[in-house]
């Protein structure tokens, strides 16, 4: 079981950070303690469970599995940026959250593919039918994650269990065919995603947006969890810009291009931004119905 003692001045809010690697509640992929937090991932060279414990500015990570050294290897790169660089933002709202949120960070998992298959999950849908989703593809076709007993963790399906897997395995979990047969292909070439993070974020999106099926919204989710992104914005998403707007212009709603004005000061840690202000719990006003789950059936 290899160790590895990490060393770092930045504080580091390890369930704020982390959290976004959890589709859910019930998510088998992932524990995460506000001291400690374990996850499975999929390296070239196997399987792997990692964890990471937090004693105030001590951290020590752990793995187990065929892949634990390449999963340790990734780990000192896996936090990027912090949210502690906001301090001195420009409005004071951002300065105050930054102080009670120092710690929170953008995430450099490098695991392209399975950042990759959450988002072609929740892609014009539900968060419930996402999750549900992803929680029957790693209960189904997932493995018992290594690690020491009393885990019960799992892996999500490598890339050649979902590139074979037959599209009513997917219909039955809620996914329609556009997106069962992207992420498919998305399986069938794993390895030429898997090399974007050793590309500069441009080249890497340019690649990934060059896919039938993958937008910007679905790239930058990939480089805030696996490329270490600290400026990706999702441009796309159904709540985020009337959250910006309201958070930094009390205006109750907004589309992408004011959404991407206001963030405009804050250009080269927007994810950061972004970040804190999910974290915030600031919501703007609703104004009619929440979208709606829909009927496999009428897809």
């Amino acid at each position: 079981m290899p160790r590895l003692d990490l060393p770092d001045d930045e504080p580091l809010d390890l369930l704020a950070s982390l959290g976004p690697l959890a589709r859910g509640r019930g998510d088998r992929t992932i524990r995460i303690g506000r001291d400690r937090a374990w996850w499975t991932t999929r390296t070239p060279s196997g399987v792997a469970t990692v964890t990471i414990s937090v004693a105030g500015r001590r951290r020590t990570a752990e793995a187990w599995g065929p892949g634990a050294d390449e999963a340790l290897q990734r780990v000192p790169t896996l936090f990027a940026g912090s949210t502690s660089s906001l301090v001195d933002a420009a409005d004071p709202r951002l300065t105050a959250l930054a102080r009670r949120r120092p710690g929170v960070r953008i995430l450099r998992t490098q695991a392209v593919v399975d950042a990759l298959v959450a988002a072609i999950l929740e892609q014009k849908v539900t968060g419930t039918e996402a999750h549900r989703a992803w929680h029957g593809l790693v209960r189904l076709h997932g493995e018992p994650a290594p690690g020491p007993h009393g885990l019960d963790l799992r892996v999500l399906p490598g890339p050649e269990t979902l590139a074979r897997l037959p599209y009513w395995a997917y219909h039955t979990l809620g996914v329609e065919r556009r997106r069962a047969d992207l992420i498919r292909a998305v399986a069938s070439r794993a390895p030429l995603f898997e090399r974007f993070v050793e590309l500069p974020f441009a080249e890497a999106y340019a690649h990934l947006r060059a896919v039938p099926g993958i937008g910007p919204w679905t790239a930058a989710e990939v480089g805030v969890r696996a490329l270490g992104d600290v400026d990706a914005v999702s441009v796309g998403d159904f709540h985020l810009p009337h959250l910006i707007a309201w958070a930094l212009a009390g205006e109750p709603r907004a589309t992408d291009e004011r959404m991407l004005e206001l963030l405009e000061p804050y250009r080269g840690r927007r994810a950061l931004v972004v970040r804190l202000l999910e974290l915030s719990g600031m919501r703007a006003p609703r104004y009619g119905p929440r979208l709606a789950p829909r009927r496999i059936e009428a897809i």
